[in-house]
């Protein structure tokens, strides 16, 4: 079926509006672009219209008003949550940093002790 020459039928709870549908499409086939695997096996090549065949055919579903509202705050809170972790991480990070410059210190004071031997014998 091509869904580009025909027109697209939604059932009616599913997108409430064409322009409410390009932008669902459009978002979808931004994911599948950034490599989303696709939910649905489809012949087609093009990935706007892979993503406009998983919306109509229901497997992709699209949020809209409270529902959307609700989702958007609980995806926020997820990335508020990564974002403490990243500070925890960074916050025992210094301990591993103090780590790594004391071993660079010893690696380079046996690194000047060495060079330092090769020039006495060079010398004489």
């Amino acid at each position: 079926m091509d869904l580009i020459s025909l027109p697209v039928e939604i059932e009616a709870g599913k997108v409430d509006a064409r322009y409410r549908l390009a932008i669902a499409v459009a978002k979808r086939a931004r994911k599948l672009y950034q490599g989303t695997q696709p939910t649905i096996d489809s012949k087609a090549k093009k990935m706007s219209t892979i993503a406009l065949e998983e919306i109509v055919s229901g497997s992709v579903i699209v949020l809209m008003g409270e529902d959307a509202v609700k989702a958007k705050a609980e995806a926020g809170k997820l990335t508020y949550e990564e974002m403490m972790d990243e500070a925890k991480q960074k916050a025992s990070l210094p301990e591993d940093i103090s780590e790594l410059e004391k071993d660079l210190k010893v690696y380079l004071r046996e690194k000047e002790q060495k060079s330092s031997k090769a020039t006495t014998e060079e010398i004489f």
